[in-house]
């Protein structure tokens, strides 16, 4: 599955696709995608997948009209309308989810099923209070602590890591930084526009999730007209790297129903 690039507006957009079937497009978290992450075998033998790297993170431009999650949003909707796709599976990762219900809220009606996995974006807490953790006001020991079940396991060696692996780390973080910094991780009308999403939809959350609390799935997903959640053992904020045979039979059921 290699990557390929493709001019969307004025974007350079990095584009994975692999597989045969229903589309489903994949938005990632502020990682970034791999190619090789565990999950992506099993979804695209059922699935044309469909992942491309977000503005500004992987070998995705990012143009300085570009500073929010909403301006992604419509991006993926002119993707959309290139690949000439109307009737999409979505799959949205921590801030990949938060750009997912954006989209969803804006055209409803290109969406058939929705999953998502540890998301961010609205505000649901009192207002003196984060909802999300400040992961860059603390130690990245005490950050990997929040975002995995065993971080000695998923923690990344940068030692092994090649200088473009490196790059594309930080160039993540970097703009992650500008798109969630102001408000805090999310919003605020998003959670006016949830009950525009006609999909069915799954939340899923990984047990040990320090970032994404119990509480604040469940609150999220009561904004949506038609949607359950799901707990993943075992696993933290990412669950489809930590847990990616129970995630993509999780994924796969919801998407077959």
């Amino acid at each position: 599955m290699p990557a390929t690039k493709m001019k969307v507006a004025d974007i350079e957009l990095e584009l994975f696709e692999t597989g045969q079937g229903r589309p489903l497009l994949f938005l990632h978290a502020a990682a970034g995608f791999d190619q090789g992450q565990p999950f992506v075998a099993p979804l695209s033998q059922k699935h044309r997948l469909i992942a491309p790297s977000h503005p500004g993170f992987g070998r995705s431009s990012l143009p300085d009209w570009l500073d929010s999650v909403d301006d992604i949003a419509y991006v993926y909707l002119e993707l959309l309308d290139t690949l000439k796709l109307k009737d999409i599976d979505l799959i949205g990762c921590s801030i990949g989810g938060w750009i997912a219900a954006e989209l969803a809220t804006k055209a409803p009606e290109c969406v058939r099923r929705l999953v998502m996995v540890g998301p961010v974006g609205v505000k649901v807490g009192p207002a003196d209070k984060l909802d999300i953790p400040d992961i860059f006001a603390m130690p990245q020991a005490e950050v990997q602590k929040l975002l995995h079940h065993d971080p000695a396991k998923m923690t990344p060696d940068v030692s092994k890591m090649t200088d473009d692996q490196m790059a594309a780390m930080f160039r993540n973080r970097e703009t992650t930084a500008l798109l969630v910094w102001e408000p805090w991780m999310h919003n605020p009308k998003l959670k006016r526009r949830l009950h525009r999403i006609a999909a069915p939809a799954l939340f899923i959350r990984g047990a040990s999730d320090g970032l994404v609390s119990d509480a604040y799935l469940q609150a999220y997903a009561k904004l949506l007209p038609n949607a359950r959640t799901l707990t993943i053992p075992a696993a933290g904020h990412a669950p489809h790297l930590e847990q990616p045979d129970a995630f993509a039979t999780a994924v796969l059921g919801f998407l077959g129903e």
